[in-house]
């Protein structure tokens, strides 16, 4: 399988995985009643399942109440997916397509619940005594790792052969 048809594979699979969670969650499991009914689903001591919709970006930055900030960071998600789509199509490295199509599935996922729902459905909420990690979904997971998998790149990975050739 060549290195442009990976990532875009890598994309598809990190989109459905993420928006099948988020669908079964949503209407399947059905959180948002369990959630008014109970709170939220304890997992571990550490972490739980909870529903929170997102309408800004990382983090809970630059919440957007009206369509026009949500339809702008709409279209900053399609800009940004189609800058990666065509870095995916004009790569040659496996382990870059591998990082790009994550963050494309990821992009895209969120992108589609911004879209769909107005906001961005996140569930996991990771937490220690006192101290709170934010809550996240599945397509923030697979952007991260994306993410770590292209500054590991940057640093170790195909580059490194051509450094050497100087």
């Amino acid at each position: 399988m060549s290195a442009k048809v990976l990532g875009f594979v890598i994309a598809v699979i990190a989109f459905v995985s993420d928006q099948a969670f988020k669908f079964w969650m949503l209407l399947g499991f059905d959180i948002q009643s369990h959630m008014q009914t109970y709170g939220p689903v304890r997992v571990t001591p550490f972490f739980d399942l909870i529903l929170v919709w997102n309408r800004g970006i990382s983090y809970g930055l630059f919440q957007q109440d009206g369509d026009l900030g949500r339809y702008v960071l709409v279209a900053i998600a399609v800009a940004a997916s189609l800058f990666i789509s065509v870095w995916i199509w004009r790569n040659q490295d496996r382990l870059l397509s591998i990082g790009l199509g994550l963050i494309l599935g990821g992009a895209l996922a969120n992108g589609l619940d911004r879209l769909y729902h107005g906001a961005v459905m996140d569930l996991f909420h990771f937490y220690w005594g006192s101290f709170s990690w934010y809550v996240f979904n599945l397509a923030d997971v697979w952007i991260v790792a994306g993410a770590a998998i292209l500054i590991y790149d940057s640093f170790l990975g195909s580059g490194r052969n051509d450094a050497s050739k100087l």
